[in-house]
């Protein structure tokens, strides 16, 4: 049995790697998770009478709850994902997001090592601590520029510099203890289960309710769409054939600007049989508002490094996931419904 534990596993995308791990007959998966408003159970129902698979809710910030984790589970990977990930909730309340990102990183990091220092072996030897990051760390990108893993850090919100703080933590656990870490740093994710907060299932949602759609600025801010499903696929990669001490950037080679992406979901919405008896298209609902504070305006990565060395690429086309991702909020009603109302 190979033993995977999962941080933030109840979240958008640590329940995506969940889901795919536990369709390994050898995999031994622990999730912790807070259970912030972010994280959410429902997105592991069919998992929760699995032998092979055990939740526990803890804060990662507590370090001896860690060490007790790390020395009962035993585990030969660790996937970090537990975060404060909302932009615009750092702005409101950066504090939550250095506590979470920041310590909470550290105390991961501390009882890794603790753990790990006692391995011998084989098992020693195979340890693994992959920390999941984000593009955001690099700022902003002028046209026809790409990020890639030698990108200089310059964050411009309290999340983005939260999370590159947790990735010079990771790295210099690396270089100073030899923990074998690796950093990923991935472009915007979709597809389901995603918090409605977030630009397509918060556009989508208020289409299925005929809601206007909020815009920030003039919507042409550009990021590199990835399904969370082949980011997903890199991570168990990385996992499995990433060199300790390096960063990998993943991407999913779609670079649109988000007035496009909500014209794509418009597009969707007027083909298929809903509602939309006050409206023309879909479209009439696009909304301007005032722009963000520190608002990047484009994000673009270069993923040649992973597709190289672990040879990685996206297989998801956006606009069959984004299709696909609309009609599973459609079918998946009473999940966001009772999301939505409980924020």
């Amino acid at each position: 049995m190979i033993n995977y534990l999962i941080t933030g596993g109840a979240g958008f995308i640590g329940s995506a790697l969940v889901r795919v791990l536990n369709k390994n007959s050898n995999s031994k998966i622990l999730n912790i998770d807070k259970l912030t408003y972010a994280g959410n159970l429902e997105n592991l129902n069919n998992l929760q009478f699995k032998e092979n698979y055990n939740f526990k809710k803890l804060d990662i910030c507590n370090q001896s709850d860690m060490e007790t984790v790390f020395n009962n589970f035993y585990p030969d990977f660790v996937y970090h994902l537990a975060a404060e990930t909302h932009v615009d909730r750092s702005i409101e309340n950066p504090t939550d997001f250095l506590k979470t990102n920041v310590l909470g990183t550290a105390a991961m990091l501390n009882a890794a090592l603790l753990y790990w220092d006692k391995l011998k072996g084989i098992k020693k030897e195979n340890f693994r601590f992959v920390s999941v990051s984000t593009d955001e760390v690099y700022g902003s990108l002028k046209d026809n520029e790409f990020f890639d893993e030698k990108s200089p850090y310059m964050p411009n919100s309290p999340y983005s510099a939260s999370k590159a703080s947790s990735d010079h933590l990771v790295r210099a656990w690396c270089k100073t203890y030899n923990l074998p870490t690796l950093i990923t740093n991935c472009s915007n994710n979709y597809g389901p289960y995603q918090y409605p907060e977030k630009l397509i299932p918060l556009i989508i949602i208020n289409a299925i309710k005929l809601k206007k759609f909020p815009l920030y600025g003039d919507g042409k801010q550009t990021r590199d769409w990835l399904h969370v499903n082949d980011h997903v696929s890199a991570l168990i990669k990385i996992g499995q054939k990433g060199k300790v001490g390096e960063n990998y950037n993943i991407g999913g080679n779609c670079q649109i600007n988000n007035l496009e992406v909500v014209n794509k979901i418009c597009h969707i919405f007027d083909k298929l049989s809903v509602s939309k008896s006050k409206i023309d298209t879909f479209k009439d609902l696009i909304t301007f508002v005032k722009d963000r504070p520190g608002h990047d305006k484009r994000y673009a990565i270069d993923f040649s490094k992973l597709s190289n060395d672990i040879g990685w690429s996206p297989k998801i086309k956006f606009d069959q996931g984004l299709s696909d991702t609309v009609n599973w909020y459609i079918d998946n009603y009473n999940w966001w419904e009772k999301v939505v109302s409980n924020k």
